[in-house]
This record gives structure tokens, C-alpha cells and sequence, in this order.
């Protein structure tokens, strides 16, 4: 069994590794996305009404993932509470589930304009990459989906031997 020293200090490193994340994806959002926004109008003014919702994409996606980064520092703070068999826990991995495949949706639409630039540019490569972009957050889904029926099957244990007893 592990101390509570010990996993407290676990979830404090999951915890800063959340916060960092998520300071990284404000920096993206507050200044690349927009530097590379110029720079394709630059680029490619012929595709300016393109462009705008490529934009509207990028920061539409960084919603769902700052609330699922947020579920997980809940799921975190369950866990130090000795609460991670409970519904909230369920409840938030199911958040984390449904904000994955949000944004993974969101990435899809916005695939069809990535293979018109990766045709632009010749570079057949971008494609792939696009792909892998948008299952990169399906598989945190299942993920999610996957922890949050364990989760569920132990709570659901966990009452069933407290009727018992």
C-alpha cells in the first residue's frame, strides 16, 4: 500500500505537470496561434475567408482541453481525499471522455482545410500528420472511457459490499 507522503507527492508532481501543460497550450494560444495566423494571410491572402475559421478552431479547441486538464486536477485532488472510488471521479472521467472527443471532432473539420494546404505546399506528409492530430485525442478518450467503467465496477463493489456488511 502506498504512504500518503508518497502519493501526495505523486499527484503534486501530476498536479504541476497539469498546471505546466496548460501554461504551455495559454502560451500557444495567446501568442503563436496568432503569429502563424498573420503569416498565412501574408502567405496565402487568396484563402483569407479560409483562414478565419482555422482560427476560430484552434482557440475553439483549447476550451474543451482546459476544462478536461481542470477534471483532471479534480480527479487529482479526489485522490488525495481518499475519494477516487466516487461518482464525482466517474463524473469527471466522463468529462474528460466527452472533452477528448470534442476535440477531436473539432480537429476533423478543420482536416479537410489542412489537406488543401499540405496539396498547396506539396507536402503529403501534413496530411499524416493532420490524421494523427485528431486521434491523438480519441485515444485519450478511450482512455478515459476505459478508467472511468473501472472506476465505476469498483464503486459499484465498493456499495454493494457496504450493503452487505
Amino acid at each position: 500500500m502506498i504512504t500518503a507522503p508518497v502519493k501526495r507527492a505523486s499527484t503534486f508532481f501530476l498536479k504541476a505537470v497539469i498546471i505546466l501543460i496548460g501554461a504551455v497550450v495559454l502560451a500557444l494560444c495567446v501568442f503563436l496561434f496568432p503569429q502563424i495566423w498573420h503569416m498565412a494571410l501574408r502567405e496565402l491572402p487568396e484563402y483569407k475567408q479560409a483562414l478565419y475559421p482555422a482560427l476560430i478552431g484552434f482557440f475553439a479547441t483549447a476550451l474543451p482541453f482546459f476544462f478536461a486538464l481542470y477534471q483532471a486536477f479534480k480527479l487529482l485532488h479526489y485522490i488525495d481525499t481518499n475519494n477516487a472510488f466516487s461518482a464525482s471521479s466517474v463524473l469527471a472521467l466522463r468529462t474528460i471522455k466527452y472533452c477528448a472527443i470534442a476535440m477531436s471532432i473539432l480537429y476533423a473539420t478543420g482536416l479537410p482545410m489542412l489537406f488543401i494546404i499540405a496539396e498547396l505546399d506539396d507536402a503529403p506528409g501534413l496530411g499524416a500528420m493532420g490524421l494523427a492530430i485528431v486521434f491523438a485525442p480519441l485515444v485519450v478518450a478511450t482512455f478515459a472511457a476505459v478508467l472511468q467503467k473501472l472506476v465505476r465496477n469498483a464503486l459499484d463493489m465498493k456499495l454493494e459490499l457496504d450493503v452487505t456488511v
